[in-house]
């Protein structure tokens, strides 16, 4: 059976990067990546392997695409949209011109949260924080889940719970109210986006960003969510692991961690840890080992919150990353063994 051949108008924009990039010299598509961070890289990167059963001519539609989008940017920088349309309607024809514009648009606003992920969390939280809740939801949700985390602890605990309601329940965003916050990301940014900007936050999103708060804040938030919305609550606690659930894990679990951990992040991280967590880490040390953590806490002294907390979150995120390698089973959650 004969296969069907991809056209362009089926190419996602992410599969036209690809396209674009494989028909580059080598060394001028390297320099490219250099300039995107290491997901863009990856996911390019996958579309790139998939790549294949292409119709003939894909790769000059998509370079003169390309040109089309360069060429309409440069008008606008030139002489403003207005003027860019006048001279891509000349070019292209009326219907043309509004799709290249469109487009351009889009990468604008995509460029302006790029701007916004580089900012500093804290003079990001006084922005935001002027805006409407549903608003900084939406702009929070294209952050890292660490800078989003730290956003969200500048905020007062009134805006915080505002927030992080309001990102749990995102999911599909209608563009005309992408189009309310382009004044926030981009004033060049007009008008609406397209779909494709229109799918962000979720409970995933929700647990990674408490995954990486302070624990106070975390079971704040949380019953702030179940407080509203019991369902969603349970959903989100599901996705995350805070540093007390360390108790759910069971012994061996526990000595493969403690293989890994630093011991003066443990230290740390036991500091204000109650006693039912002390005795399930100090169970599962050598004798000789825990006496050192234990010899180490009481003479340790006055530490700050902050980086009692550090600890904790890089405790968790070892623990994270060896469930993901099935390694470790934390609370049950991962898959039964089977003995034959």
């Amino acid at each position: 059976m004969k296969k069907q051949l991809l056209t362009t108008a089926e190419l996602s924009g992410r599969q036209k990067a690809a396209v674009l990039l494989m028909s580059l010299d080598v060394d001028i598509a390297a320099k490219v990546f250099k300039e995107l961070d290491m997901h863009e890289v990856e996911s390019v990167a996958v579309e790139i392997t998939n790549l294949k059963d292409l119709a003939p001519g894909v790769v000059e539609e998509v370079i003169e695409e390309f040109y089309q989008l360069m060429s309409a940017q440069n008008y606008m920088v030139e002489g403003g949209i207005d003027y860019a349309q006048v001279l891509l309607e000349k070019s292209y024809g009326l219907d043309r011109a509004k799709d290249i514009v469109e487009k351009i648009r889009v990468l604008t606003t995509v460029r302006g949260f790029n701007i916004l992920k580089k900012a500093d969390p804290q003079q990001l939280a006084n922005f935001l924080s002027k805006e409407h809740p549903q608003t900084i939801a939406l702009i929070i949700s294209h952050l890292s889940p660490d800078q989003a985390a730290e956003v969200i602890n500048e905020f007062n605990e009134d805006l915080r719970s505002e927030t992080i309601l309001r990102i749990a329940k995102l999911g599909k965003v209608s563009p005309t109210l992408l189009s309310q916050i382009e004044h926030v990301v981009d004033e060049i940014a007009e008008t609406t986006l397209s779909q494709d900007m229109a799918i962000a936050g979720g409970a995933q999103l929700v647990a990674n960003i408490l995954n990486r708060s302070n624990n106070a804040t975390a079971k704040a938030m949380l019953e702030n969510i179940e407080s509203n919305d019991f369902e969603l609550a349970t959903q989100i606690k599901r996705l995350m692991f805070l540093f007390e659930d360390i108790v759910t894990i069971d012994d061996r679990g526990i000595q493969r961690i403690l293989r890994d951990v630093d011991k003066r992040d443990l230290a740390l991280a036991l500091k204000i840890s109650d006693d039912k967590i002390k005795q399930k880490i100090f169970k599962n040390m050598s004798e000789r080992a825990s006496e050192v953590v234990k010899e180490e806490l009481e003479f340790m002294g006055p530490v700050k919150l902050k980086e009692v907390e550090a600890a904790q979150i890089r405790i968790v995120d070892l623990i994270k990353q060896l469930e993901e390698q099935e390694e470790i089973s934390i609370g049950g959650k991962g898959k039964e063994d089977v003995f034959v």
